[in-house]
């Protein structure tokens, strides 16, 4: 069966262009020569039980990569780095947590660089891992993890500024803290700069982006599975200080991010002021099912806000706002 979407209809079921269900959670996107990548965790799969017991997980397949050219339409190009099944010991292997991928385009190097969340299953590792390959859409050769600066690193995300510095951004301290880390020219490792940001908040599913000279950045906060009131600050380096602002969202299910948490914020190619907050909608008693939600941000001299939009395309950007308002559900 080939689909062809015309909208974006946030919390429905998103299917690729062979009409099976989108398999790209916590994930980031990359936009390269004319094309946008997805990349994120494959939860295709029954949730499984933990060593605690617990239900709430799925082993990991690995991060999967599709690919688009109107954001709409995503083609499957497959797991692009597959778990590991016979090393219990590997920082891939089924039995353990490969999260929140993010993938820079290194100018220097040529090379695709992918650094993610790597933990056991009850979230004591703490580590970032880091993968590399020569095309996109991988394979993807992993490198090994480390914990940044001598710090656990949990939820992050990479930003890359425009002068091609680039930062790795986690959730640190047990996550009372984020730090950002300044990676190096080759953007496999850090450097050793860094700061502390958000000291004593307990933030998490960090997401960052840059307009007019601004730095946004929004948060989470720390209930697992469980929705709760997105967080953006604002300031005018990457490194801060940074003005905490409140919730962007608003409306129904506003303090709730319309059961969502974010994962990416998406600026779109060709449109200047058109920035998408990407976030998944889990759902933790069959995780294979969690949706995403997609949905435009305003900005207006500085501050953010994300509304409820039932469907809508990137001619929101262009069109009379009030056309695609939706109930917030």
């Amino acid at each position: 069966m080939s689909i062809n979407n015309e909208y974006f209809t946030p919390g429905e079921v998103w299917h690729d262009t062979d009409g099976k269900p989108i398999q790209a959670h916590g994930g980031g996107i990359l936009y390269d020569n004319g094309v946008y990548y997805w990349y994120g965790e494959n939860k295709g799969a029954e949730n499984a039980k933990n060593q605690s017991g617990l239900l709430e997980r799925v082993d990991v397949i690995g991060i999967s990569c599709y690919s688009s050219e109107d954001l709409l339409n995503w083609k499957n190009e497959g797991v692009v780095l597959p778990s590991v099944k016979d090393d219990p010991e590997h920082d891939l292997h089924t039995s353990g947590v490969v999260e929140r991928p993010k993938v820079l385009f290194n100018e220097k190097t040529g090379k695709y660089v992918m650094w993610m969340h790597i933990d056991s299953y009850n979230y004591k590792t703490a580590k970032a891992g880091v993968a590399v390959s020569d095309s996109p859409i991988g394979p993807f050769r992993y490198l090994g993890s480390i914990k940044p600066n001598d710090a656990d690193s949990r939820d992050m995300t990479l930003f890359r500024d425009d002068d091609g510095r680039a930062w790795l951004i986690h959730s640190s301290e047990d996550n009372s803290t984020i730090h950002i880390a300044e990676l190096t020219e080759d953007y496999l490792s850090v450097t050793g700069s860094f700061v502390r940001a958000f000291i004593g908040r307990w933030r998490e599913a960090p997401c960052v982006f840059k307009h007019n000279g601004l730095y946004y950045c929004i948060t989470s906060g720390c209930t697992g599975w469980t929705p709760n009131g997105a967080e953006y600050a604002v300031a005018e380096s990457v490194t801060g200080p940074w003005d905490v602002m409140g919730n962007p969202c608003i409306g129904s299910n506003a303090k709730r991010t319309f059961n969502g948490q974010g994962t990416f914020v998406l600026p779109v190619e060709g449109y200047p002021e058109a920035f998408i907050f990407m976030a998944d909608r889990w759902i933790k008693d069959n995780l294979s099912d969690s949706r995403y939600i997609w949905l435009p941000i305003e900005i207006d001299n500085g501050r953010l806000t994300i509304d409820w939009v039932d469907s809508w395309d990137l001619s929101y950007f262009d069109m009379d706002k009030a056309l695609y308002k939706g109930d917030g559900k």
